[in-house]
């Protein structure tokens, strides 16, 4: 029997088909990277859009399925913002950072440690995982000092001090628990909270978190989701790939800037600190991570070892 060119049986073999060799495709690289630790940034528009979440929820289930390791570390400055509106508390920020009271911290602390990182808990657990969520906290797994910043006074010349309150970066990583749920098929999801010296509350940059973790446990991959396709050239095409000594150059001629700075300088030092490799990739994409893993075009901007 001929089937009709065009008919509902053919466009449905046709479907079959392409899945069949996205499938085909997709197999050597879930190879390559089965029994390798992914740390994952998660944050940005993928966040906090309803249609995006679940389907990154179901990708950290996928890479379970097939072998990886997926470590989840996820942001919520959004989030922070309108809470603290709501309760009237005013925001501050400095290069970007946001100043943090005693009383700033709390909100932090309740926005990221417990509404944020359980919403993508019950995500995960929803599509059939399991997932655990903590802070840097729980088990001393993040140690971190208060950041310091300095600007010079353009008019007397003389370099100030800059107090940003509760506001930490990561100095030590406990891989120990981390390494636990390895072993035992959990998927961490964690907030990025501190322990400051004095068993203080500090609040710690997501992307730092994501990168200082990555280089702790050794990850094959330190992967950023962005609100961007990646980095992009001085005529706004993306990039696929950079070296480190070319994502140096790039910042240095003026090629990449603003926000964009801060993530390849954390990208960088993962690198160096032993990451296989890290990628900036647009989380507005469904299935962005997946496409990055395990594609050979992959999803954004790769950054490799000299």
């Amino acid at each position: 029997m001929t089937r009709k060119t065009g008919s509902k049986t053919d466009k449905t073999a046709r479907d079959w088909l392409a899945q069949a060799e996205t499938l085909s495709e997709a197999l050597p690289y879930m190879r390559r990277h089965s029994g390798k630790t992914i740390v994952i940034k998660y944050g940005g528009h993928a966040m906090g859009d309803a249609k995006l979440a679940p389907l990154f929820a179901r990708d950290i289930v996928l890479l379970r399925q097939v072998g990886v390791n997926p470590v989840v570390v996820h942001g919520g400055g959004p989030q922070i913002g309108r809470m603290l509106e709501r309760l009237k508390i005013q925001s501050r920020f400095i290069d970007g950072l946001r100043v943090t009271d005693r009383e700033t911290v709390g909100v932090v602390e309740m926005v990221l440690a417990g509404t944020i990182n359980k919403e993508i808990v019950s995500a995960i657990n929803g599509q059939g995982g399991f997932a655990v969520g903590l802070s840097g906290k729980d088990g001393n797994l993040i140690r971190a000092d208060k950041i310091r910043r300095t600007r010079r006074d353009p008019e007397s010349n003389i370099e100030k001090v800059l107090d940003l309150g509760l506001v930490g970066e990561p100095t030590e990583i406990n891989p120990h628990i981390l390494a636990f749920f390895k072993e035992s098929d959990i998927t961490p999801v964690i907030a990025p909270i501190g322990t400051g010296p004095g068993g203080e509350t500090l609040n710690i940059n997501a992307d730092a978190v994501a990168g200082a973790i990555a280089s702790a446990v050794g990850a094959a991959r330190l992967v950023m989701l962005t609100d961007v396709a990646g980095v992009m050239d001085g005529e706004g095409n993306l990039i696929p790939e950079l070296t480190v000594k070319e994502a140096r150059a790039r910042i240095g001629d003026g090629t990449v800037l603003g926000g964009m700075i801060p993530k390849i300088e954390t990208c960088l030092l993962a690198i160096e600190k032993g990451v296989e490799g890290a990628v900036i990739i647009d989380g507005r994409v469904p299935h962005a991570l997946l496409l990055e893993l395990f594609t050979e075009h992959g999803a954004g901007t790769m950054i490799r070892p000299d």
